[in-house]
Protein backbone atom coordinates (compact mmCIF):
# COMPACT_ATOMS: atom_id res chain seq x y z
CA UNK A 1 0.00 0.00 0.00
CA UNK A 2 1.44 3.20 -0.89
CA UNK A 3 1.50 6.41 1.26
CA UNK A 4 -0.45 9.41 0.82
CA UNK A 5 1.70 12.30 2.19
CA UNK A 6 0.33 14.86 0.11
CA UNK A 7 -3.88 14.44 1.48
CA UNK A 8 -5.64 17.11 3.23
CA UNK A 9 -6.77 17.43 6.63
CA UNK A 10 -9.99 16.80 6.08
CA UNK A 11 -9.93 14.47 3.61
CA UNK A 12 -8.05 12.15 6.03
CA UNK A 13 -10.25 12.88 8.91
CA UNK A 14 -13.38 11.77 6.47
CA UNK A 15 -11.05 8.52 5.78
CA UNK A 16 -10.70 8.06 8.89
CA UNK A 17 -13.87 8.65 10.16
CA UNK A 18 -15.33 5.67 7.56
CA UNK A 19 -12.93 3.32 9.20
CA UNK A 20 -13.87 3.94 12.08
CA UNK A 21 -17.78 3.82 11.51
CA UNK A 22 -20.69 1.46 13.01
CA UNK A 23 -21.97 0.76 9.33
CA UNK A 24 -18.17 -0.95 8.84
CA UNK A 25 -17.80 -2.81 11.93
CA UNK A 26 -21.57 -4.09 11.85
CA UNK A 27 -20.45 -5.11 8.02
CA UNK A 28 -17.55 -6.89 9.76
CA UNK A 29 -19.38 -8.30 12.37
CA UNK A 30 -22.59 -9.67 10.42
CA UNK A 31 -20.26 -11.52 8.23
CA UNK A 32 -18.36 -13.15 11.09
CA UNK A 33 -21.80 -13.86 13.05
CA UNK A 34 -23.23 -15.26 10.00
CA UNK A 35 -20.32 -17.47 9.70
CA UNK A 36 -20.13 -18.62 13.36
CA UNK A 37 -23.63 -18.60 14.40
CA UNK A 38 -24.61 -22.02 14.02
CA UNK A 39 -21.66 -23.56 15.82
CA UNK A 40 -22.51 -20.50 18.82
CA UNK A 41 -25.97 -21.66 19.03
CA UNK A 42 -24.84 -25.50 19.22
CA UNK A 43 -23.98 -25.98 23.16
CA UNK A 44 -27.39 -23.29 23.82
CA UNK A 45 -29.39 -25.80 21.63
CA UNK A 46 -27.88 -28.81 23.70
CA UNK A 47 -27.87 -26.90 27.09
CA UNK A 48 -31.58 -25.83 27.21
CA UNK A 49 -33.65 -28.13 24.49
CA UNK A 50 -31.92 -31.32 23.35
CA UNK A 51 -33.38 -32.71 26.22
CA UNK A 52 -36.97 -32.37 24.77
CA UNK A 53 -35.78 -31.90 20.92
CA UNK A 54 -32.70 -34.08 20.15
CA UNK A 55 -29.19 -32.69 20.20
CA UNK A 56 -29.69 -32.29 16.70
CA UNK A 57 -32.74 -30.59 16.78
CA UNK A 58 -34.76 -33.71 14.98
CA UNK A 59 -36.93 -34.80 17.69
CA UNK A 60 -36.13 -36.08 21.34
CA UNK A 61 -37.86 -37.03 24.94
CA UNK A 62 -41.21 -34.78 24.09
CA UNK A 63 -40.67 -32.24 22.06
CA UNK A 64 -41.34 -32.54 18.17
CA UNK A 65 -38.74 -32.80 15.20
CA UNK A 66 -37.83 -28.94 14.57
CA UNK A 67 -36.14 -29.64 11.08
CA UNK A 68 -39.62 -30.50 9.77
CA UNK A 69 -41.81 -27.99 11.72
CA UNK A 70 -43.53 -25.70 9.40
CA UNK A 71 -43.00 -22.94 11.64
CA UNK A 72 -39.27 -23.57 11.65
CA UNK A 73 -39.84 -23.43 7.53
CA UNK A 74 -41.92 -20.39 7.60
CA UNK A 75 -39.12 -18.69 9.97
CA UNK A 76 -37.19 -15.69 8.68
CA UNK A 77 -34.47 -14.68 10.91
CA UNK A 78 -36.07 -15.91 13.96
CA UNK A 79 -39.69 -13.54 13.23
CA UNK A 80 -41.50 -16.61 14.47
CA UNK A 81 -38.62 -19.38 16.36
CA UNK A 82 -37.87 -16.01 18.63
CA UNK A 83 -41.21 -15.18 19.76
CA UNK A 84 -42.17 -19.22 20.78
CA UNK A 85 -39.12 -19.61 22.63
CA UNK A 86 -39.32 -16.35 24.22
CA UNK A 87 -43.05 -16.64 25.57
CA UNK A 88 -43.20 -20.62 25.56
CA UNK A 89 -45.68 -23.00 24.78
CA UNK A 90 -47.07 -23.63 28.68
CA UNK A 91 -50.20 -25.44 26.84
CA UNK A 92 -47.89 -27.94 25.81
CA UNK A 93 -44.96 -27.87 28.43
CA UNK A 94 -42.63 -25.81 27.03
CA UNK A 95 -40.93 -23.02 29.53
CA UNK A 96 -39.84 -19.28 28.37
CA UNK A 97 -36.17 -18.58 27.60
CA UNK A 98 -34.80 -15.35 28.31
CA UNK A 99 -31.89 -15.70 25.75
CA UNK A 100 -30.28 -12.15 25.06
CA UNK A 101 -30.85 -10.94 21.26
CA UNK A 102 -27.43 -12.48 20.13
CA UNK A 103 -27.86 -15.71 21.88
CA UNK A 104 -31.48 -16.06 20.18
CA UNK A 105 -30.05 -15.03 16.37
CA UNK A 106 -27.28 -17.94 17.12
CA UNK A 107 -30.18 -20.62 18.07
CA UNK A 108 -32.57 -19.57 15.24
CA UNK A 109 -29.27 -20.27 13.18
CA UNK A 110 -28.42 -23.52 14.80
CA UNK A 111 -31.67 -24.94 14.09
CA UNK A 112 -31.92 -23.61 10.11
CA UNK A 113 -28.37 -25.20 9.74
CA UNK A 114 -29.96 -28.41 11.46
CA UNK A 115 -32.72 -28.38 9.67
CA UNK A 116 -30.76 -27.78 5.97
CA UNK A 117 -28.58 -30.84 7.01
CA UNK A 118 -31.66 -33.16 7.83
CA UNK A 119 -32.93 -31.77 3.91
CA UNK A 120 -29.82 -32.96 2.76
CA UNK A 121 -30.40 -36.59 3.58
CA UNK A 122 -33.18 -38.06 2.74
CA UNK A 123 -34.18 -41.51 4.33
CA UNK A 124 -33.06 -39.90 7.23
CA UNK A 125 -36.18 -39.22 9.28
CA UNK A 126 -36.24 -40.27 12.62
CA UNK A 127 -39.56 -38.56 14.16
CA UNK A 128 -43.15 -39.11 13.56
CA UNK A 129 -45.56 -36.62 11.66
CA UNK A 130 -48.55 -35.38 12.49
CA UNK A 131 -49.78 -36.51 9.44
CA UNK A 132 -48.52 -39.71 9.99
CA UNK A 133 -51.01 -40.35 12.60
CA UNK A 134 -53.97 -38.42 10.85
CA UNK A 135 -55.22 -41.34 8.37
CA UNK A 136 -58.22 -43.08 10.26
CA UNK A 137 -62.06 -42.59 9.97
CA UNK A 138 -63.34 -40.73 12.43
CA UNK A 139 -66.95 -42.15 12.91
CA UNK A 140 -65.61 -45.90 13.12
CA UNK A 141 -62.58 -44.73 15.41
CA UNK A 142 -65.86 -42.89 17.57
CA UNK A 143 -67.72 -46.33 17.10
CA UNK A 144 -64.88 -48.30 18.37
CA UNK A 145 -64.44 -45.80 21.42
CA UNK A 146 -67.94 -46.69 22.46
CA UNK A 147 -68.24 -50.00 21.01
CA UNK A 148 -65.89 -53.26 21.37
CA UNK A 149 -63.16 -50.85 22.50
CA UNK A 150 -64.51 -50.49 25.88
CA UNK A 151 -63.26 -46.88 25.89
CA UNK A 152 -66.42 -45.04 27.10
CA UNK A 153 -66.81 -47.49 30.05
CA UNK A 154 -64.10 -45.55 31.89
CA UNK A 155 -63.53 -42.33 29.25
CA UNK A 156 -65.95 -39.59 28.55
CA UNK A 157 -64.88 -37.27 25.39
CA UNK A 158 -66.93 -33.78 27.24
CA UNK A 159 -65.20 -35.07 30.77
CA UNK A 160 -61.39 -36.73 31.31
CA UNK A 161 -60.56 -36.65 27.36
CA UNK A 162 -62.06 -33.37 26.67
CA UNK A 163 -59.48 -30.95 24.73
CA UNK A 164 -56.95 -33.83 24.68
CA UNK A 165 -56.58 -33.32 21.02
CA UNK A 166 -55.13 -29.56 21.98
CA UNK A 167 -53.06 -30.67 25.20
CA UNK A 168 -51.07 -33.76 22.95
CA UNK A 169 -50.94 -34.46 19.25
CA UNK A 170 -48.97 -36.86 16.87
CA UNK A 171 -46.66 -39.51 18.65
CA UNK A 172 -47.78 -38.27 22.32
CA UNK A 173 -51.65 -38.82 21.74
CA UNK A 174 -51.21 -41.70 20.23
CA UNK A 175 -48.71 -42.94 23.31
CA UNK A 176 -51.22 -41.61 26.32
CA UNK A 177 -53.94 -43.60 24.15
CA UNK A 178 -51.97 -46.91 24.17
CA UNK A 179 -49.90 -46.46 27.57
CA UNK A 180 -51.30 -43.90 29.53
CA UNK A 181 -48.38 -42.55 31.51
CA UNK A 182 -48.62 -41.30 35.49
CA UNK A 183 -51.98 -43.14 36.08
CA UNK A 184 -52.50 -43.58 39.28
CA UNK A 185 -53.90 -47.27 40.47
CA UNK A 186 -57.09 -47.32 42.76
CA UNK A 187 -56.57 -49.54 45.75
CA UNK A 188 -59.35 -51.46 48.55
CA UNK A 189 -57.65 -52.42 51.52
CA UNK A 190 -59.54 -55.28 54.18
CA UNK A 191 -58.62 -54.74 57.47
CA UNK A 192 -59.02 -57.86 59.62
CA UNK A 193 -61.73 -55.94 61.15
CA UNK A 194 -64.08 -56.17 58.58
CA UNK A 195 -63.50 -52.00 57.38
CA UNK A 196 -62.46 -51.20 54.16
CA UNK A 197 -59.88 -48.22 53.54
CA UNK A 198 -60.25 -46.84 49.82
CA UNK A 199 -57.13 -45.09 48.37
CA UNK A 200 -54.23 -44.55 45.59
CA UNK A 201 -51.23 -47.43 45.56
CA UNK A 202 -48.79 -45.14 47.02
CA UNK A 203 -46.80 -48.42 47.36
CA UNK A 204 -46.67 -52.47 46.79
CA UNK A 205 -44.61 -54.70 46.77
CA UNK A 206 -44.18 -58.56 48.64
CA UNK A 207 -44.06 -57.29 51.86
CA UNK A 208 -46.02 -53.88 52.08
CA UNK A 209 -49.27 -52.03 50.59
CA UNK A 210 -49.30 -48.51 50.84
CA UNK A 211 -52.21 -45.95 49.78
CA UNK A 212 -53.07 -42.42 49.96
CA UNK A 213 -56.21 -42.43 50.86
CA UNK A 214 -58.57 -39.53 50.33
CA UNK A 215 -57.90 -37.01 52.60
CA UNK A 216 -54.36 -37.00 51.42
CA UNK A 217 -53.08 -39.68 54.20
CA UNK A 218 -50.66 -42.06 54.00
CA UNK A 219 -51.46 -45.49 55.46
CA UNK A 220 -49.85 -48.77 55.41
CA UNK A 221 -50.40 -52.91 56.04
CA UNK A 222 -48.13 -55.60 55.64
CA UNK A 223 -49.39 -57.54 52.95
CA UNK A 224 -50.18 -60.47 54.89
CA UNK A 225 -52.56 -59.08 57.48
CA UNK A 226 -54.81 -57.55 55.37
CA UNK A 227 -56.79 -58.21 52.21
CA UNK A 228 -56.38 -55.85 49.31
CA UNK A 229 -57.70 -55.32 45.77
CA UNK A 230 -56.12 -53.12 42.93
CA UNK A 231 -57.96 -51.46 39.78
CA UNK A 232 -55.68 -50.24 37.58
CA UNK A 233 -56.71 -48.25 34.96
CA UNK A 234 -53.89 -48.75 32.72
CA UNK A 235 -54.32 -52.80 32.62
CA UNK A 236 -57.72 -52.07 30.33
CA UNK A 237 -55.51 -50.59 27.62
CA UNK A 238 -52.83 -53.37 28.47
CA UNK A 239 -55.27 -55.75 27.56
CA UNK A 240 -56.14 -54.32 24.04
CA UNK A 241 -52.55 -54.76 22.55
CA UNK A 242 -53.45 -58.20 21.22
CA UNK A 243 -56.82 -57.27 19.92
CA UNK A 244 -56.20 -53.95 17.91
CA UNK A 245 -55.93 -54.39 14.42
CA UNK A 246 -54.19 -51.57 12.50
CA UNK A 247 -57.16 -49.90 11.40
CA UNK A 248 -58.56 -49.62 15.30
CA UNK A 249 -55.56 -47.40 16.03
CA UNK A 250 -55.26 -45.58 13.09
CA UNK A 251 -59.38 -44.80 13.79
CA UNK A 252 -58.64 -44.77 17.23
CA UNK A 253 -56.72 -41.64 16.83
CA UNK A 254 -58.62 -39.91 14.23
CA UNK A 255 -61.55 -39.35 16.62
CA UNK A 256 -59.46 -38.81 19.33
CA UNK A 257 -57.73 -35.97 17.57
CA UNK A 258 -61.27 -34.24 17.33
CA UNK A 259 -61.43 -33.93 20.72
CA UNK A 260 -60.14 -29.88 20.88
Amino acid sequence: MPGFPKLPNEELASLIHFFDSSSMHAATDTSASNTSAPATGGPLFQQNCAFCHGRDAAGGESGPDLTRSKLVAEDVAGNKIGDVVRNGRLEKKMPAFKFSDSEMASVVAFIHDQTKKATSRPGGRRGVDVSDLQSGNVAAGKQYFQGPGGCASCHSPTGDLAGVASRYEGLQLEERMLYPKDVKSHVTVTLPSGETVLGTVAYLDEFTIGLTDQTGRYRSWPVGAVKYAVQSPVDAHVALFDKYTDDDIHNLMAYLQTLR
